[in-house]
């Protein structure tokens, strides 16, 4: 692996790089805060892609195209006089230094969920009204759900046992089945609303992502349906003529080869 010198060299010319760039590219030029968020929250799901796939060479391309992103921004906030890296490497340590009074300062922690409650605590002395303030409002559904019970529960807002999260959500179902009965859409959206937000709840007590089970659902099915695809056109068929008794035969094949 590289020395802390190598790295801070190589810090340093993608820093020149990008002086070179915002001087010299008519793209890079022309480019705003604004017109690069779109790009960002791309690269961001790209990022998420390749850790999901356990790419670590793709991980690396894409650590580097955000990182570029984050280079980008700080030179134009330097160009307006209101920050640049240096200021924003500053203030993530400073930020970091005072989250972690155990490391820091003489706080003692038994272990990471007294971590996680204290950092919510110094985040409400901070200044913040609640701790729901640091979710932001444009995140997809299923990732706010889980930020927000992670973040009421760094503050001893939780269930005490899985058990009891589990029997919340066979009461959802049960809610969301009776409210299909009477056919109320407006109730049957709400309830099923809150079947999810039970079960992304249960995910934190046995240790799962739901983000991550759920798109790796998604990547198996887009599998096997593929595969299925690539069986029919091989007999010369198309799904649409096939019956689903003749789909389910390659279906069951491709569970052989997607898990």
């Amino acid at each position: 692996m590289n020395t802390r010198e190598q790295q801070l060299k190589a810090f340093d010319r993608l820093l020149t790089i990008m002086d070179e760039l915002r001087t010299q590219c008519p793209w890079d030029k022309k480019q705003t805060l604004q017109t690069l968020r779109h790009l960002t929250i791309e690269e961001t799901y790209e990022l998420g892609d390749a850790i999901l796939e356990n790419d670590l060479e793709e991980v690396k391309k894409e650590l580097g195209d955000l990182l570029l992103h984050i280079v980008f921004y700080s030179k134009i906030g330097s160009e307006t006089n209101d920050f640049d890296i240096a200021d924003v490497a500053n203030g993530i340590s400073e930020k970091l230094i005072h989250r972690h009074p155990h490391i820091y300062s003489n706080v003692k922690v038994k272990d990471e969920e007294d971590v996680k409650k204290n950092w919510e605590q110094l985040k409400l002395k901070e200044g913040k009204k609640s701790v729901l303030e640091g979710v932001p409002k444009s995140l997809p559904a299923m990732v706010k759900a889980n930020r927000i019970q992670d973040k009421v529960a760094g503050v001893g807002f939780d269930w005490e046992k899985p058990e009891q999260v589990w029997e919340k959500v066979q009461e959802e179902l049960a809610e969301l089945n009776e409210e299909i009965k009477k056919g109320n859409t407006n109730k049957i959206e709400s309830e099923f609303g809150d079947v999810l937000f039970s079960m992304i709840n249960y995910s934190r007590f046995i240790n799962v992502n739901p983000e991550n089970a759920l798109e790796r659902t998604n990547k198996k099915f887009i599998n096997r349906f593929q595969y299925l695809e690539t069986e029919a056109k091989k007999l010369g068929k198309e799904l649409h003529d096939m019956s689903l008794a003749e789909m389910d035969v390659f279906w069951n094949e491709s569970k052989k080869f997607y898990q």
